[in-house]
């Protein structure tokens, strides 16, 4: 097997890995029936500069996300903004592999002001991975009928992806756009999406998702 860093492109490796694949998405028709937009640990500790684990690459999310919430805001369609949150006065297991992070009450744990939630919109805390883990968004989703969820944030391959296989489970439509969700690695971007490709839900971009929204 080659070093990733052996491939002239992105395309190059990303062709050869997906040679074989049982599921194409080509002649998939995007369909955003009943929807909710969730943005994923867009927090100041993982996206701004002096967080406890900055991303440089969340970024490059800003853009497309800011306009998915526009387009779910003109639409009055449901936007919930999941933020993982640890209590300063108790033990977590997460912390034995990374370090402390989106404490309570701190700067670190707020969604970026690039990012900021409206009023009204929810704003849903998290203790592990995933969105669905111990929480009342599955509840909250049914309670308004969403079919669709489309998956933003950081990291892909860490709380993204562990987000949109919790929704796959319980039967939601799963979208997650690529250019709305980071990894720190080329390797985990990639290898994260492809499986959420092939075994969880669809994979188009922010503008392929705001012109089906939109239709």
């Amino acid at each position: 097997m080659k070093n990733i860093n052996e491939y002239e492109s992105a395309e190059a490796f990303y062709k050869e890995y997906t040679e074989g694949a049982i599921y194409d998405q080509q002649d998939v028709e995007l369909s955003l029936e009943k929807p909710a937009l969730l943005v994923v640990d867009m927090l100041n500790d993982f996206c701004t500069p002096g967080g406890v684990m900055y991303m440089e690459k969340a970024a490059e999310t800003y853009e497309p996300i800011q306009n998915l919430l526009k387009a779910f805001r003109e639409t009055n369609n449901c936007i919930i903004f999941i933020k993982d949150q640890h209590r300063a006065d108790q033990y977590d297991s997460e912390f034995d592999k990374r370090p402390k992070h989106c404490i309570e009450g701190t700067w670190g744990a707020n969604v970026i002001d690039e990012l900021a939630p409206e009023k009204g919109e929810m704003e849903l805390i998290k203790r592990r991975f995933s969105g669905f883990y111990q929480t009342d968004l599955d509840l909250v989703l049914r309670e308004r009928d969403i079919k669709t969820l489309v998956v933003t944030g950081v990291m892909t391959n860490v709380c993204v992806a562990a987000t949109a296989q919790d929704g796959f489970f319980r039967n939601y439509n799963i979208i997650v756009p690529t250019d709305t969700c980071r990894a720190n690695s080329f390797r985990e971007q990639e290898s994260t999406l492809y499986n959420i490709t092939q075994n969880v839900g669809l994979t188009p971009t922010s503008d392929e998702v705001i012109k089906a929204l939109t239709k």
